[in-house]
């Protein structure tokens, strides 16, 4: 969606007043500005940098709206189970139109390790995919009454779990882990950079659907200090963040130019309680645009 003209509303009205770095607007703390919006049309493959974005019940509109089964266990394909899925990333996943919310979701081109460029709605979708998966799959368009995945615990001082591959349940017909949203800072990219100078944390490792960046100055887990609070975007949109975003071996994986880096996680661990980001709800849909201001409720 191509980026439009700023609209006027409450990121234009003027400054009240400043108060610990914070604009105080309409009576809004103006915590920061969206500065990138990301949607993931079919479960753990690559997805789509977006310039604006309907958010719905369902989180940004179209995302995790398809994905893999396993036709052997029925479980959602997943790269939370790398010895099974690690290929997953090697896929990229983006619809053929734009989603409109008042229309059925269109297909997706799905484009492959070898570049290969496939629609969904191909007769030969599910073998090409099965082919260069190196096992059977079936892409389902809804999810389950109670869907469920794999998920491998890496030996590592910190997880819930160690070498070990758990069941996991999702959220009832859906493709979503725990919440429909996850929001990450760059000022928390910024921090983990800090305590370990040679690990990439970079935007797509951690698979978020916004990123903000907070007013100048503010700097550590700034999401964190929103949990149980409400965000306004932009003009139109309010999300509710619910808790810790809980990262998992995905954050680890190879990716495009970025290597397979176990440090990822582990800084996490050691230093966040595993945590990268915070998991939200949509409690007022509307359009998220990329320069909206993130205004914060009762802050």
């Amino acid at each position: 969606m191509a980026l439009r003209p700023r609209h006027q509303g409450f990121s234009a009205l003027p400054r009240l007043r400043e108060t610990g770095g914070f604009a105080i607007v309409g009576g809004l703390t103006i915590a920061g500005h969206v500065v990138s919006l990301w949607r993931y049309p079919v479960k753990s493959m690559m997805g789509e940098e977006l310039n604006a974005s309907d958010a719905t019940e369902r989180g940004l509109f179209g995302d995790r709206a398809y994905a893999l089964l396993d036709p052997v266990t029925g479980k959602v394909a997943s790269a939370k189970n790398p010895r099974k899925w690690s290929r997953m990333f090697e896929f990229r996943a983006a619809f053929v139109e734009p989603p409109k919310p008042d229309a059925p979701l269109p297909p997706v081109q799905v484009t492959c390790p070898d570049g290969t460029i496939i629609h969904s709605d191909a007769p030969v979708f599910e073998r090409v995919l099965s082919k260069a998966l190196g096992r059977s799959v079936r892409f389902v368009t809804s999810a389950p009454e109670k869907p469920s995945l794999e998920e491998y615990w890496p030996d590592m001082e910190g997880l819930a779990h160690r070498e070990k591959v758990t069941d996991e349940a999702m959220p009832p017909k859906t493709f979503f882990d725990l919440a429909t949203l996850h929001l990450l800072t760059t000022a928390t990219l910024d921090q983990l950079r800090e305590l370990n100078p040679d690990g990439r944390f970079e935007t797509p490792r951690f698979r978020p659907n916004l990123v903000v960046r907070p007013i100048d100055g503010h700097r550590g887990f700034v999401e964190d200090a929103w949990i149980g609070k409400d965000l306004n975007l932009g003009d139109h949109a309010r999300i509710r963040v619910t808790g810790p975003c809980t990262t998992c071996v995905m954050t680890t994986l190879p990716q495009g130019d970025l290597p397979l880096d176990g440090g990822i996680l582990r800084t996490a661990a050691k230093h966040h309680d595993v945590n990268v980001g915070v998991y939200a709800t949509v409690a007022r849909g509307g359009l998220v645009r990329r320069g909206d201001p993130v205004g914060v409720e009762g802050a």
